[in-house]
């Protein structure tokens, strides 16, 4: 689903994100991985800050979609730390975001970046408001694995 839009809609993550890939999503959890390209780096020859803090954002609103959101609002605060440099050409960056909960106006997410060996090389957090976003009629209510959906429409979006 992801890789799809990331191909077919224009601007800079159309281009810097064709290697994405959602290893595993279950509500409140996404894991992805992306091979970096040259592309993706600074001018040290290392993946730029900036790839990671969009990584942050995005990640990040996809955990909140596994909570069944069809929207998942607007980014209020997102920040991210660097621990080590995220990597070079070639090298796989690993994320894990997580949702650290949701309210009627706010939802929270934390992302960790890490490499193949499994060090940490650096970590986001993301807050959004989804307000309008937690009433939507597309909402849906998923089964603890994310493979079912309980209540709503399953809706296809290919």
């Amino acid at each position: 689903m992801f890789v799809l839009f990331c191909r077919s809609s224009p601007g800079p993550r159309s281009y810097s994100w064709n290697q994405l890939v959602i290893e595993k999503a279950k509500p409140g959890v996404v894991n992805v991985s992306l091979k970096i390209e040259p592309y993706n780096i600074n001018r040290v020859g290392v993946s730029h800050g900036g790839l990671i803090l969009s990584l942050t954002d995005t990640v990040g609103s996809l955990a909140v979609a596994t909570k069944g959101y069809w929207m998942t609002g607007v980014s209020t605060d997102i920040g991210t730390s660097f621990v080590k440099p995220a990597g070079r050409p070639g090298d796989i960056l690993y994320a894990s975001s997580s949702v650290i909960g949701i309210g009627k106006s706010l939802a929270y997410t934390r992302t960790e970046f890490t490499n193949a060996a499994g060090d940490l090389l650096a970590y986001g957090y993301h807050t959004k408001y989804v307000g309008k976003s937690g009433v939507h009629e597309n909402n849906v209510k998923l089964s603890d694995d994310g493979e079912t959906v309980l209540e709503g429409k399953d809706l296809d979006v290919d």
